[in-house]
């Protein structure tokens, strides 16, 4: 192929129907080229690692700290009175008036965790659980804080946390990718919060359906052959890839044309393994009810959780599940919001936890829980909370933290992050930490500078570590 081209490459592939344009495709390659230099290789990490992988259960929406984690017996006091200093200079603090939650508090555990009744099944784990109370995070607005917490900035293009894993420390199963988004919202930076941007395109997500289809039709995109003799696939593939070959050494470097190669190989391996790992067939019944699966309420939640632990089982490093539903975004109806998506997560999150902890898989995976931000303990109209970057409450188990611990403090009506802060950059230096990677030395070079996840900031919260 490094002659002539009778038709030119874009036409072929228009006119071939063979389907490997769409997906994160796949490597109908010679066993020579399977084992060529891959960028999934299994890579060793920087220090002995806590944890081998993540399971990220992302609140879409933020919810609200002082209703679930985070309790605030002066705040329950003072319902309905005015907040006593200025949240913003701009507005009178008269106008500020607090909200007690309309939910009791418990403490549960030898750790005497004080947890919401949002959260029944979770509060049976509390001694299992390491809770960080003084987050704080740039972006009022969803789509600001939403970035921040997937790729370490408010605003710019920049690889998401699970791009920067795989690309630390590859896949530990050669036939799946290295991180999987597991029905990854569309809206608030949509693929920006899953993708690998500068970093080579092996590294993004591969998406699991998407915010808004039911967990039991979500599927792989064009991973499905469509009836193709597997033979065939071959003999297709063999020419696609000559011809890209042929493309990139006429190029001479281009790491996107090494991506789509690399890619379409990773995508044909995946087309036997992925399809086992996303079968339930197999799960007991009991399993299955652990997660809530078949429960009007919970099926859909606990479906996508039961996927992140037979992914994390099968070797991949960075699993997200997104909960979106209505989201935690209650601007208003707090209780009716808040209770309908407590009442979603919390029976398959306990299920998670336990089903991990029972297979042996909770001490070297991190699982790690909370939104983009919390909300305010004022009222916004007549019943619900308004965003609040300055201070909230996300919690891990697992995988190398203090199991039963606090760490910080908001202040005492769950407003600003007073003890112990905790900023965005912080919270991904510790999670890189567990995994063995020193956030300073996982570089990039794009554009003549060195990139790395925490910009020029965060550092490793080492009180959390057990």
């Amino acid at each position: 192929m490094n002659g002539y081209l009778p038709i030119s490459r874009r036409r072929m592939l228009a006119r071939s129907g063979c389907g490997f344009a769409s997906l994160a495709l796949a490597g109908l390659a010679t066993e020579e080229s399977l084992h060529a230099a891959n960028p999934l290789e299994l890579r060793t990490p920087h220090f002995p690692a806590r944890a081998k992988r993540v399971i990220f259960l992302f609140m879409h929406g933020g919810p609200s700290q002082v209703d679930t984690f985070d309790y605030k017996p002066r705040l329950q006091k003072e319902d309905g009175g005015n907040l006593p200093f200025k949240a913003n200079p701009l507005l009178d603090t008269k106008s500020l008036r607090l909200l007690g939650s309309p939910w009791k508090f418990r403490q549960h555990g030898q750790s005497g965790t004080w947890v919401s009744e949002l959260f029944p099944h979770v509060a049976r784990h509390a001694d299992e659980l390491c809770f960080v109370h003084s987050l704080h995070t740039k972006g009022v607005s969803h789509g600001q804080a939403v970035c921040m917490l997937h790729t370490g900035t408010d605003s710019l293009v920049r690889p998401s946390v699970g791009a920067w894993v795989s690309y630390g420390l590859g896949t530990e199963n050669r036939d799946l990718p290295g991180f999987v988004s597991i029905t990854p919202p569309r809206g608030h930076g949509g693929p920006r919060n899953y993708g690998a941007a500068f970093l080579p395109a092996a590294y993004q997500a591969t998406a699991v359906g998407h915010s808004g289809m039911k967990a039991a039709n979500a599927k792989i995109a064009y991973l499905d052959s469509e009836g193709v003799a597997k033979q065939e696939q071959r003999r297709q593939l063999a020419l696609l890839q000559a011809m890209n070959k042929d493309h990139l050494a006429r190029a001479k470097q281009d790491e996107q044309i090494e991506g789509v190669i690399e890619s379409y190989e990773l995508a044909f391996r995946m087309q036997s393994e992925a399809p086992r790992v996303m079968d339930f067939s197999r799960e007991s019944k009991a399993t299955q009810e652990l997660y809530g699966i078949g429960e009007k309420a919970t099926d859909n939640f606990g479906r996508e959780c039961l996927l992140a632990r037979r992914f994390a089982e099968a070797g991949v490093r960075y699993i997200q599940v997104s909960f979106k539903q209505n989201g935690w975004d209650q601007h208003s109806n707090l209780y009716n919001g808040h209770a309908a998506n407590s009442l979603a997560v919390d029976k398959p999150i306990a299920g998670l936890l336990s089903d991990l902890k029972q297979r042996g898989l909770l001490d070297d995976t991190l699982v790690l829980w909370g939104g983009e931000f919390g909300r305010t303990p004022i009222v916004q109209g007549k019943n619900g909370r308004d965003h609040n970057p300055s201070g909230f409450t996300m919690w891990m188990a697992g995988g190398g933290v203090k199991p039963g611990f606090h760490y910080g403090a908001t202040d005492e009506y769950g407003y600003h992050a007073v003890r112990d802060r905790v900023h965005m950059h912080d919270l991904h230096a510790t999670l890189l930490h567990l995994l063995g990677l020193d956030h300073k030395r996982l570089t990039y070079r794009y554009a003549g500078r060195d990139f790395r996840l925490t910009d020029v900031a965060g550092n490793v919260v080492r009180d959390i570590l057990a």
